[in-house]
């Protein structure tokens, strides 16, 4: 295989977790990877002769474009975009800032489509490619202060369901990634942002379950080297599953998501310690 046959790989979120896992399994798999991350400096480390690194913040439109200009450039065209920017945002909702929210959908919602709608023009030109959108077993059912993030994730999934269908008739394909628990900076992100919780808030009482909220996630995780490698030899196959769930608890949520609506509320809110707040 030459150079120039070899699949070209734009893979947003590299800095840590699964992009970064992502990034490096699929170079050593013979593909041309083109990591990135809205610190490019996070990414020094893991460039290479098939990884190369760039700056792109999946929420400013030139920063967008010139990462596509980067790869095509190097490349000639873009194979496989991988979705995976994000960040969780926990909380309780009553009292979240909406700004947050509005990152939040900015980010993990918005920030998905203007990548695929930046590099989907290439690939309806050569009537082929593979779009991963990375979501979570989050966005099948919400915890206790976790409302936004599962927002966010929930509609990264029906996102995905339309655009694998509208998309199909130009030989695009759109794969939709599940992940429980993976291992990865997670934890520290969210933790950083629910300090204001721990005191004036209807929720201090409890402050500890929105603490093993955001600890969830990081509860004896699929490293994510393994959970790369995996994933790399699903989406390369010749036929991917539409939707992948993969990880530590992937099965879990999507189960509590069968039970009646009452159940499901009273094991959770037992979970997280709401009873203590009446």
């Amino acid at each position: 295989m030459t150079a120039a046959d070899e699949p070209a790989v734009l893979i947003t979120g590299c800095s840590s977790g699964i992009g970064r896992a992502l990034a490096l399994e699929f170079s050593g798999k013979m593909h041309r990877v083109l990591a990135t991350a809205r610190d490019p400096d996070d990414l020094r480390q893991i460039a290479g002769e098939r990884l190369r690194t760039a700056r792109l913040d999946v929420t400013e439109r030139q920063s967008i474009e010139a990462a596509l200009r980067e790869i095509v450039q190097w490349t000639g065209r873009v194979d496989i975009l991988v979705n995976n920017a994000g960040y969780g945002l926990i909380g309780p909702l009553a009292e979240v800032g909406l700004d947050e929210v509005r990152a939040q959908l900015e980010t993990n919602l918005v920030g998905l489509l203007a990548v695929t709608q930046a590099v989907v023009p290439g690939m309806v030109s050569r009537r082929s490619g593979r779009i991963v959108n990375i979501g979570s077993v989050s966005g099948l059912t919400t915890t206790p202060f976790g409302g936004a993030y599962s927002a966010s994730k929930a509609a990264v999934h029906m996102a995905s369901d339309a655009l694998r269908m509208e998309l199909a008739p130009f030989g695009i394909e759109v794969i939709t990634v599940q992940p429980g628990a993976v291992g990865s900076r997670f934890g520290d992100n969210a933790m950083a942002g629910t300090e204001s919780y721990r005191e004036g808030s209807f929720y201090s009482r409890v402050f500890d379950a929105i603490e093993a909220r955001v600890r969830l996630s990081q509860s004896r995780p699929t490293p994510a080297d393994r959970f790369a490698r995996e994933l790399v030899r699903v989406v390369t196959g010749p036929r991917p599953p539409a939707v992948i769930r993969m990880g530590r608890g992937s099965r879990i949520l999507p189960l509590l998501a069968r039970l009646p609506a009452r159940l499901r509320d009273r094991l959770l809110s037992k979970r997280f310690g709401l009873e203590r707040l009446q």
